[in-house]
């Protein structure tokens, strides 16, 4: 699925999270649209982010949140990409 199409089909759940007002809001919306699973697996990610963001390299990313070299691998490429998403939360 190309990202057009995906930013398409996804509106009303980003008109979602936009009517959300504070972080209690977005973690209700997030507990009942995801696992519990899928909120660590999510929040993991994120925090890769924010650490090879900081300049943290991949070995102590991986010594310090277990995260495999695939999934920090997989973050940096996004973090580097066109998208832009992480950069834009993360200035």
């Amino acid at each position: 699925m190309d990202s057009h199409h995906l930013q398409k089909i996804s509106l009303d759940l980003q008109e979602a999270f936009l009517s959300l007002k504070n972080k209690h809001d977005v973690f209700s919306f997030l507990r009942d649209l995801l696992t519990e699973d899928e909120i660590a697996e999510f929040s993991l990610r994120f925090d890769i982010a924010k650490r090879l963001h900081a300049g943290e390299n991949y070995k102590a990313i991986e010594h310090t949140t277990w995260a495999s070299s695939t999934t920090i691998a997989r973050v940096a490429k996004f973090l580097k990409g066109d998208i832009g998403g992480y950069r834009k939360v993360l200035h």
